[in-house]
C-alpha cells in the first residue's frame, strides 16, 4: 500500500456548505492558487462531477490531468487519476465530520507520485504543502461566503 499524507482543519460552517465549495470546480481557480483551470467532463445522475481536467500550476510541478471523482453521501469525496503528463498517480479524499454547531472537521489524505525521480521525503513534504494550502484557501473560501 502506498504511503499517504493527511492533515484536518476545523471550518466554521456547515458540513453541506463546506462540500458545496469542494464540489464547485469552477471556482477552484478562484481560492486554490494552484489550480488556473478546471473542467468539469462528465457529471452523474445527481450533477456532480465524476471527471475533471484540472490544469495546475504548483510551481515545480506544471500539469495538465484528468481525475475522476466519487461521491459516498455527503461527507466524503475522493479521486484518482485517470491521466496526465507529470503524475503517474493522485489519490486523494475529503472527508467531513460535523463537530458541534456549524462546524466542521475536514480531513484531506493524499499520496501522489511523480514521473520523474523523486524521494520518498521529499514526495511526502510535497504532498504536506499541498494540502495544507488547499485546507487554509478550503477554510478562507468558506468561511468568508458565510
Amino acid at each position: 500500500m502506498a504511503e499517504h499524507t493527511s492533515s484536518s482543519i476545523t471550518i466554521e460552517a456547515a458540513p453541506a456548505d463546506v462540500m458545496g465549495v469542494i464540489a464547485d470546480f469552477a471556482r477552484y481557480p478562484e481560492w486554490t492558487g494552484e489550480v488556473k483551470e478546471a473542467e468539469v467532463l462528465e457529471t452523474d445522475d445527481s450533477g456532480r462531477a465524476e471527471k475533471v481536467r484540472l490544469l495546475l500550476d504548483a510551481g515545480a510541478i506544471k500539469d495538465d490531468h484528468t481525475l475522476a471523482y466519487t461521491w459516498t453521501g455527503t461527507d466524503k469525496v475522493s479521486w484518482t487519476l485517470v491521466k496526465s503528463q507529470m503524475l503517474r498517480s493522485l489519490d486523494g479524499s475529503y472527508r467531513l465530520a460535523a463537530v458541534g454547531g456549524d462546524r466542521t472537521e475536514v480531513t484531506y489524505q493524499l499520496t501522489v507520485d511523480v514521473k520523474i525521480p523523486m524521494l520518498g521525503m521529499i514526495k511526502r513534504k510535497a504532498e504536506k504543502v499541498i494540502i495544507d494550502r488547499a485546507l487554509a484557501g478550503l477554510k478562507k473560501r468558506v468561511e468568508s461566503r458565510a
